[in-house]
């Protein structure tokens, strides 16, 4: 395959799930900010442009950090690579250059949400229009993967996909989980005392883990199951673990095909699967939960930039 083919649909992928995200992000924040209870901490909306990791160039804005203009930034901003809209016409641009190594569901699946989006830029949306958008969001985005899952050849064009969309993914829920820190637990001292319940459960019900934590967990919702939840538990579609064990099978297919790959990215994968696989929660949680995510994070930008290296050009 082509270096330029491979890269186009690395991103291809990863852009999708990024628009899911930052979808899922808005939704947290105003699900936090309708629970808050605590007015001394920092805002839910200032905690989302940091997890969205757009701190920097929203700053550049010079704009206060409140619910109108982090929508703005998040979902609509035209300079802000990372927004929804740029996010999805990045990735039809994306789909536009590696045409033929996509289906025609897949291609379509692109096509007609980003023809779609132009439904909702017009003008300013009132609250249940927002949310009708951001469900969208999310929508055309599993639209899109079911499509891919269903419809492609397990050949590298697939895994090059997968490996994509599980790493950004990856990257997506240490982000998320860490916004609860950013909001309600800024002190490693914080970390396994007293939290807000409702806080909690709104990230579960933006993953759509509500259900998954009660077959697993049963009872009230505590941090330290949240956590194991989002970090260990492999048999979650958007844990960390499940994401690191998507991605070394798909490195392992890649270089299966391609024995002349570069092997760094794939021992990189395998090592922080297996350290996630067994890893301790509470030790996890003792040593300080917000580290131990941000280190996630760093490592997990470090394999993208290694696959690229290797893998890619």
């Amino acid at each position: 395959m082509l270096a330029r083919t491979a890269d186009g649909l690395f991103w291809l992928a990863r852009y999708m799930e990024r628009a899911d995200y930052v979808a899922r992000l808005l939704q947290v924040a105003e699900h936090m900010n309708a629970v808050r209870v605590d007015t001394n901490r920092s805002s839910e909306w200032e905690s989302a442009i940091v997890a969205s990791g757009c701190a920097e160039s929203f700053e550049a804005t010079v704009e206060p950090a409140d619910e109108a203009s982090v929508i703005r930034f998040l979902a609509f901003e035209r300079a802000n690579p990372s927004s929804i809209v740029n996010c999805i016409e990045t990735a039809r641009r994306n789909a536009r250059a590696v045409r033929t190594s996509l289906t025609t569901e897949m291609w379509d699946a692109v096509n007609q949400t980003s023809l779609e989006l132009a439904d909702f830029t017009q003008g300013p949306l009132d609250a249940d229009r927002l949310a009708e958008f951001l469900d969208w969001v999310k929508a055309r985005v599993g639209l899109f993967h079911g499509v891919c899952s269903n419809g492609m050849l397990r050949r590298d064009s697939y895994h090059f996909i997968r490996t994509g969309q599980f790493l950004e993914r990856a990257d997506n829920t240490a982000r998320l989980l860490d916004v609860k820190y950013h909001v309600q637990l800024p002190e490693v001292a914080d970390v396994g005392g007293v939290v807000d319940y409702y806080q909690w459960l709104a990230i579960l019900r933006v993953v759509g883990a509500r259900r998954a934590y009660r077959v697993l967990f049963k009872g009230r919702v505590q941090p330290a199951h949240v956590a194991e939840l989002l970090i260990s538990r492999t048999v979650f579609p958007r844990s960390l673990a499940f994401c690191f064990e998507q991605i070394t099978q798909h490195l392992d297919a890649i270089q299966a095909q391609d024995p002349q790959l570069a092997a760094v990215a794939r021992r990189q994968a395998h090592v922080m699967y297996a350290q996630l696989r067994f890893a301790s929660i509470d030790q996890v949680i003792e040593d300080g939960l917000h580290e131990y995510l941000t280190d996630m994070i760093d490592r997990t930008r470090d394999l993208g930039a290694e696959i690229a290296k290797g893998h890619l050009f």
